[in-house]
């Protein structure tokens, strides 16, 4: 895939709000963006940009899969992809997708190559308008300003990242599947490694070593991914956290702050 036109896994129920063509060379925008309506379970296939690319759902949640870990994109956050960074996207409920392509000799330098940002009003709007602009070019009144706002406001406040780094070990990942099959289970390590070709003592230490994570905060974080996919589907809460194994909404909400510094509707930006 080039910088960001073509989207992979199937066409029925695409709405494309704007597509600017990569091919013409000569005079390069310093931002180029794509919007697009996608339905539930839409799969856009591994692939790889050449500009630096910035994600954000208007509407749905998005699951992201980059490298060795799994992020998760609920409305009011987006995430950045450095340029060469193979990555899946997966739909949950109709997503509509907003995306920015920064050229890179004018893209800012983030923390890491993939990281989640949280999106204030004021950012929301200049992403919206960006896309439906189209493209942005500096030779245009205005474009300097644009770009050195938006800079601004995606450098302007750290996130707690949100993000699952996933064992590469074929035998961990066995267990992997077993605990995101059955979220809310209450399963020990030797229930899942039973059968996984290794021992519940190798499987912790697996997980501790890939993904620098006790195996407990390792599914603790995954039952946080999926609830955070549910919670941006607008389930309530109370039902979210039996769904991810918490006997009680307030365990769930004491848990959810503890890990990502704000109760569930603080992070979605909702009156408690």
């Amino acid at each position: 895939m080039g910088n960001g036109t073509n989207i992979a896994g199937g066409s029925v129920g695409v709405e494309p709000i704007y597509c600017q063509s990569m091919s013409n060379k000569r005079q390069e925008p310093w931002i180029r963006s794509l919007g697009i309506t996608v339905p539930p379970g839409y799969l856009v296939k591994a692939h790889i940009h050449e500009w630096p690319q910035l994600v954000f759902a208007v509407h749905g949640v998005i699951s992201v899969t980059a490298g060795a870990e799994d992020w998760v994109v609920p409305p009011m956050r987006a995430l950045w992809i450095d340029a060469g960074v193979e990555h899946t996207l997966r739909m949950r409920g109709r997503v509509e997708m907003r995306t920015l392509y920064f050229r890179p000799d004018r893209a800012p330098t983030m923390v890491s190559p993939c990281c989640v940002i949280e999106v204030a009003p004021l950012l929301r709007e200049l992403i919206v308008s960006i896309v439906a602009t189209g493209v942005l070019y500096g030779s245009l009144p205005g474009a300097r300003a644009r770009l050195r706002l938006l800079i601004d406001l995606l450098l302007v406040i750290p996130e707690r990242p949100l993000v699952l780094p996933m064992p590469t070990d074929p035998r961990a990942r066995r267990v992997v599947d077993r605990v995101t099959a059955n979220i809310e289970a209450a399963d020990t390590l030797p229930d899942l490694a039973r059968g996984s070709g290794a021992s519940a003592r190798t499987i912790g230490r697996t997980f501790l070593a890939q993904t620098g994570m006790t195996f407990g905060r390792w599914r603790q974080h995954a039952r946080f991914h999926e609830a955070i996919r549910l919670l941006g589907e607008g389930v309530p809460v109370t039902t979210v956290a039996l769904r991810v194994g918490y006997r009680s909404p307030s365990a769930f909400i004491a848990a959810f702050r503890s890990s990502l510094g704000k109760t569930p509707a603080e992070y979605f930006h909702k009156s408690k």
